[in-house]
């Protein structure tokens, strides 16, 4: 957790708006194992506002908890955009919530292929009517690109919730 020290602006920021909005926030991680929603209750008040958190790992996991079709999986990968998509409209589905993140990518240090190299990640993120998506190809070990995936959906859900 040593990468996430310096997020804790942003998470507060993201309560803040939240709040101000009366929203609750879900989300669905893989690569990240649980870390974007440590990050988020890390701060005092979180359960004002964050719902809850889904790992989904395993690929079976992101067909029985978020009900992503196991043929998405099968002929798009488990990163990829049309997975995380998945991810996110089951996040949304699984909780009483007006925001939700997923994540899914390649960490490393192995695991990679020419397509999708280490440091691959999708991130989703929004409400159910307008949902964003991102292709991010992030540098450095499996600490780093996890911790930078952590920075970057918390700061696209600040965003989001503010109504940038």
């Amino acid at each position: 957790m040593e990468h996430l020290i310096d997020i804790e602006p942003v998470v507060l920021a993201l309560g803040e708006a939240m709040r101000a909005r009366g929203w609750r926030l879900a989300a669905a991680e893989s690569c990240t194992g649980g870390l974007l929603a440590a990050a988020c209750t890390s701060v005092a008040g979180s359960s004002d506002w964050f719902e809850r958190g889904l790992v989904t790992y395993s690929n079976e996991a992101k067909v029985q908890l978020l009900g992503v079709p196991a043929a998405v999986i099968k002929r798009h990968g488990a990163v990829s955009e049309e997975t995380v998509r998945a991810m996110h409209a089951g996040a949304l589905r699984a909780a009483p919530v007006q925001l939700a993140v997923a994540v899914t990518g390649v960490a490393g240090p192995g695991g990679g292929t020419p397509g999708k190299p280490v440091g691959t990640v999708w991130l989703a993120w929004g409400g159910a009517a307008s949902p964003q998506v991102r292709r991010l190809q992030l540098e450095g070990d499996r600490g780093e690109v996890r911790a930078a995936t952590v920075r970057l959906a918390l700061q696209s859900l600040l965003e989001a919730a503010r109504g940038l």
